[in-house]
């Protein structure tokens, strides 16, 4: 029977060990994904969402243009 539990005691030190290196990684890996979006995700994002809200307005103008031109030819 000690041996049995031995072999239990044995089975759980691993098995926590595992777990505890895992939780490790796992904290570490998320760490550095925070900082990777923080430092070269939000940027870009910024950046692309600027460059979108200026094509929209320009395309606005455009229809703007286009409307007042269709009105001006009707008249």
């Amino acid at each position: 029977m000690n041996n049995f539990n031995r072999k239990v005691e044995d089975a759980s030190a691993r098995v926590n060990k595992t777990v505890g290196d895992t939780t490790e990684r796992v904290e570490q890996e998320a760490a550095e994904f925070i900082k990777y979006l923080n430092d070269e995700v939000v940027p870009a994002v910024r950046q692309h969402s600027t460059k979108a809200l200026r094509v929209a307005a320009e395309k606005l103008h455009e229809l703007a243009n286009y409307m007042e031109q269709q009105s001006a030819a009707r008249k």
